[in-house]
């Protein structure tokens, strides 16, 4: 049990809607991306697709893209981001 934990906290891949332990902190993030001005939020659609693509990058870890330090699903949020690993 204490490996599966251990595991769990280094979790690549994951984004933090994924990651129990980030769930109050993630709160925060979504209530911030939903009250996000309509003109500059990314569509459902392309924020989801956006993520498929950071779930497969090797530089995602704990929901933090290793490149440029964010997080994933804030960049991903706002239509006029790109990624840093000029992934989408």
């Amino acid at each position: 049990m204490e490996q599966e934990r251990e595991d769990f906290r280094n979790c690549k891949r994951c984004l933090l809607r994924e990651m129990a332990e980030s769930e109050e902190y993630f709160s925060s993030i979504q209530d911030y991306i939903e009250n996000m001005d309509p003109d500059i939020k990314a569509k459902k659609a392309l924020y989801e697709r956006r993520l498929a693509v950071c779930k497969e990058c090797d530089m995602l870890l704990q929901g933090m893209c290793r490149k440029c330090g964010c997080y994933v699903e804030l960049r991903a949020a706002v239509a006029g981001n790109t990624c840093p690993g000029k992934k989408w």
